[in-house]
């Protein structure tokens, strides 16, 4: 489709952050956007309820993360055309994203342009990535150690992130509404696909991917 009269959804955990690309998608001819939500479970609930044209998300946010509202709202419609707007500029991210069913990835440091080059593209039936990183992507090729990305599926990566967040076991099982018994499956699992042999180790090979930031991961 064109964006001729495209509706939008905006997720985002940060309220001035909805309001600022509210702002600037609202000046293209055209785009409206009908809807606004702050984790992954309200934007699944929205989508259901109002089928947008595209969804505008960020990864991080309180519950289910980005990539888990992605494979959920995929599962509801398969031609849901989803973007990712985040401060996320890890290739990591971007993969599991992408493998995940959306339609582009957009760091949230990118001019204003390339996030609306970007709508338009995703809304035309393309692929968009962001320049920064489309390189990521490119070095992330050349590393020999297994990618996080790579090896895990869209459930095992968000259990790994909220694991990385320091979740309990029985909070991961609530947020993603599955039992401990599966959460402690995937967790042992996660290790034994990622080579690790504690959470020591996947907390250091996160920070080595660059999946955990020092000051938070739930900061971006």
């Amino acid at each position: 489709m064109s964006a001729a009269d495209a509706s939008i959804l905006l997720v985002d955990d940060h309220s001035v952050v909805r309001e600022g690309y509210r702002s600037v998608l609202q000046k293209q001819p055209g785009l409206r956007v009908i809807a606004e939500a702050a984790d992954g479970a309200e934007a699944y609930r929205l989508y259901k309820s109002e089928a947008p044209d595209l969804v505008i998300m960020d990864l991080s946010m309180p519950g289910i993360g980005g990539i888990e509202a992605i494979r959920r709202i995929r599962q509801w419609d398969k031609g849901a055309r989803i973007l990712i707007f985040t401060m996320h500029q890890n290739a990591g991210f971007a993969v599991q994203a992408i493998r995940a069913g959306a339609r582009g990835y957009v760091t949230k440091t990118s001019p204003p342009e390339t996030l609306v080059r970007a709508v338009m593209d995703v809304l035309a039936g393309k692929i968009a990535i962001s320049p920064d990183i489309d390189h990521e992507l490119a070095l992330s090729r050349l590393g020999g150690e297994s990618s996080a990305a790579d090896v895990l599926t869209a459930r095992e990566f968000e259990v790994l992130r909220l694991l990385l967040a320091e979740k309990t076991t029985d909070e991961i099982a609530e947020t993603l509404h599955v039992s401990p018994k599966t959460v402690a499956n995937l967790h042992s699992l996660i290790k034994d696909k990622l080579g690790v042999g504690s959470d020591i180790e996947l907390v250091r090979l996160a920070l080595r991917q660059g999946l955990l930031t020092e000051p938070d991961l739930g900061e971006a």
